[in-house]
């Protein structure tokens, strides 16, 4: 790669809610003297998965078991998914692929265990994080250089292999202000940054659910016909069950302290149908239900900055990104659990709401192919900053 001002990077990720693949087309060139990123957002995209491929991916999950046959597949046809979201992406913006110096694919997580059971089947245990896409496939069908499984080296590192996003947030926003980043997907993670200490003022961690539970709630109640409570227009009409709620807040995961990361084999299919099977014990009606699994995030959310974040860093602002942004009662209630203190979106920081883990995956890429760290130690607890990911040679590749 010859040494130019700026580079055109796709970033490509899938997140927990298994939603659609988001696209972003980013041009990107370093600012301050190399200690900041100037990040151009060119195009977006939102692509949803084709039923039986969405069904393909819940199969994988935990409690469920696949097959390394179907692991495998899977992996071959995310990857056909993922380039042809990105082939979308240009032909839609009037790009030819060949303008474009890298992709960075985050790809699907089907499985997250940083820290392995103390007893395993045969004696045998490891950390471990499976993301599905071939980054070979994607590299072929664009022609485009890609990295991809980002996660595993921070994990040789004794890392937790998230979240990753904090780096690009520091590289995006500075430290100018003391700022929590709320972003809301499948999971909840924030990123704080404390101001005037640069890098090794940053930390982060996965806060707990963020929109799984809600989703597979809605799905549940309503069968099968909404896939998430949009608007959050059902849990609006509905209550909070006080006794549910804290029952749930009991699990240990929100005592734990960071570096600490999280996913659906904690929060995901089993962890839904238990709080279903609870709440229809209860008597709640379906508004209620969404109304307390709503009110968990929210929940979660707050207690985890009254115990980790505020106690270290005074914040000004919580800025909220993800799919939740746009969920107006999940807003409200975070406002009320952290009021006095704002609650706004990324968008007032000039990061969009829609595209920023495509956006972030899309800086990983380029820190990768300058050979700089893409994640903080303090923020994955690994025992220093690793170069992140693997590369898949697109057309005319060199090393740089």
């Amino acid at each position: 790669m010859s040494e130019r001002s700026s580079r055109l990077v796709i970033g490509l990720i899938s997140g927990t809610s298994v939603d659609a693949i988001d696209a972003a087309l980013v041009r990107i060139a370093d600012a301050d003297g190399g200690a900041r990123r100037r990040v151009d957002l060119l195009a977006s995209s939102e692509t949803p998965f084709a039923p039986a491929l969405r069904r393909a991916i819940f199969d994988l999950f935990p409690p469920r078991r696949g097959s390394v046959a179907a692991v495998a597949t899977l992996d071959a046809l995310l990857g056909e998914a993922f380039a042809a979201a990105a082939l979308a992406l240009l032909a839609g913006s009037g790009v030819d692929p060949s303008e474009v110096d890298l992709i960075g694919s985050h790809g699907q997580t089907v499985y997250h265990a940083p820290h392995p059971p103390a007893r395993s089947r045969g004696g045998l245990a490891a950390p471990v994080t499976v993301q599905l896409g071939s980054g070979a496939i994607i590299a072929v069908r664009t022609g485009i250089t890609t990295v991809y499984d980002f996660r595993r080296a921070d994990l040789a590192l004794g890392g937790e292999g998230a979240p990753l996003v904090p780096y690009v947030d520091y590289l995006l926003l500075g430290d100018d202000r003391a700022l929590a980043l709320q972003n809301i997907g499948g999971i909840g993670n924030v990123t704080v940054i404390a101001p005037g200490r640069g890098a090794a003022g940053v930390f982060a961690f996965d806060t707990g659910p963020g929109n799984m539970v809600i989703d597979a709630l809605a799905e549940r109640v309503t069968g099968g016909r909404l896939r998430y409570d949009a608007d959050g227009a059902l849990a609006a009409v509905g209550r909070p069950s006080v006794p549910l709620l804290d029952e749930l807040l009991a699990h240990p995961y929100f005592a734990q302290a960071p570096p600490k990361s999280t996913g659906r084999e904690d929060f995901g299919t089993a962890y839904a149908a238990a709080f279903l099977e609870r709440g229809r014990a209860l008597g709640l009606a379906d508004a209620d239900l969404l109304a307390t699994a709503t009110a968990l995030t929210a929940r979660s959310i707050a207690d985890a900055y009254r115990r980790f974040v505020l106690p270290h860093v005074p914040l000004e602002a919580v800025a909220v990104g993800g799919g939740g942004a746009r969920n107006p009662t999940l807003l409200r209630m975070l406002a009320a659990e952290l009021a006095p203190l704002p609650v706004g979106t990324v968008a007032d920081y000039g990061i969009p709401v829609d595209a920023k883990e495509a956006l972030a995956f899309a800086v990983l890429a380029y820190e990768t192919a300058h050979g700089r760290p893409g994640a903080l130690p303090a923020t994955t607890g690994a025992r220093q900053p690793a170069v992140l990911g693997s590369i898949a040679p697109g057309r005319g590749f060199r090393l740089w």
